[in-house]
């Protein structure tokens, strides 16, 4: 690990101006997964900024009935919250679903939506890899690539973000609010992670230097029947083979609502759009969402060890979508 200074932030305008005039430093939250890549010598900062001290760490309800989640909230914090727990509880599950509860204490809300991929070739600098070394290439695409990415790859990058929270954070339409010099911006999750392209080294839409302030939920009442599956090579602490944060409103058999978020499929959280308008005002039947499920996976490519995750994608959004709509029903 290279020599590297250490800032605590007092107020947000003070980190981002610091950040704005050393492109070299970055901002260290719960350090959960960057004082790891610091470690393998992927991420080599000349400069950390501490922001857990900001007044960032509070969860607040909105004027118009939603949630307003700070960036240094832990995800213990978030997990344990009444109103996520009862507005939003796929987000909660995804969040105890996510890490260990050591690390739960320790990371927070902007910091897991900023994680890097797990892919093990981006982590081992003997292999070359486009996301640490643009244009080195991507040897996952011939390598080792069971858990890689179905949708949206290219030959560029084929590796999968790792997150749970992203994954039903998605799923309910956040808005990803953030501060640089210029002032504050904002970004619906969707927008925050940028399609892979050619260019995977470029990961998220935020400006340079940017903090994250705090992620927003629009209220949303299809969102109180949610919940959020996660498949795993083993059951205790390791990252999703495939996983889904879902949502689901139905009147007399017909649905009314239906969010679905996917995950370990994509570069990126997967929001599901093709398999909501598939279902949106049919029946709450098995064979319905079967359906919807393969109209959204006609889209996958993939390569000779991963095209498992296709069935067990399918199978999962048919088996909690069946779930909530037995709930719905009681």
């Amino acid at each position: 690990m290279r020599d590297f200074g250490y800032q605590r932030a007092h107020d947000v305008s003070g980190a981002v101006a610091v950040l704005g005039a050393d492109p070299d430093a970055r901002y260290l939250g719960g350090g959960t997964n960057l004082v790891d890549l610091m470690k393998s010598g992927v991420e080599r900062p000349g400069l950390l900024v501490d922001v857990r001290e900001l007044p960032l760490d509070t969860i607040e309800t909105t004027e118009d009935g939603g949630l307003r989640i700070g960036a240094t909230v832990t995800n213990s914090d978030l997990a344990a919250h009444p109103d996520v727990r009862r507005r939003y509880p796929a987000l909660a599950q995804a969040v105890l679903a996510g890490a260990s509860g050591q690390l739960r204490n320790m990371a927070t809300v902007g910091g897991n939506l900023l994680q890097r991929t797990r892919c093990g070739y981006f982590t081992d600098l003997t292999k070359p890899c486009n996301k640490r070394e643009p244009g080195s290439g991507c040897p996952a695409v011939e390598g080792e690539h069971h858990n890689h990415a179905i949708l949206g790859a290219t030959e560029h990058c084929v590796a999968v973000h790792p997150s749970d929270m992203g994954v039903a954070l998605t799923a309910f339409d956040a808005v990803v609010h953030y501060e640089t010099a210029d002032g504050p911006g904002e970004l619906p999750i969707e927008r925050f992670y940028l399609p892979v392209g050619d260019t995977p080294h470029l990961e998220t839409a935020l400006p340079s230097g940017a903090l994250i302030t705090h992620v927003s939920l629009a209220p949303a009442p299809v969102a109180a029947v949610s919940r959020y599956r996660k498949v795993r090579e083993r059951a205790s602490y390791a990252f999703a083979i495939g996983s889904i944060a879902a949502a689901l409103d139905v009147r007399d058999g017909v649905i009314s609502d239906v969010r679905i978020g996917i995950g370990a499929v994509a570069s990126r959280p997967w929001r599901a759009r093709v398999a909501e308008q598939a279902l949106t005002g049919g029946p709450a039947t098995a064979e319905a969402f079967a359906a919807a499920a393969d109209a959204e996976l006609a889209a996958a490519r993939t390569l000779p060890d991963n095209g498992y995750k296709v069935t067990l994608t399918r199978n999962l959004v048919v088996a909690v979508l069946s779930e909530l709509t037995e709930e719905a029903a009681r």
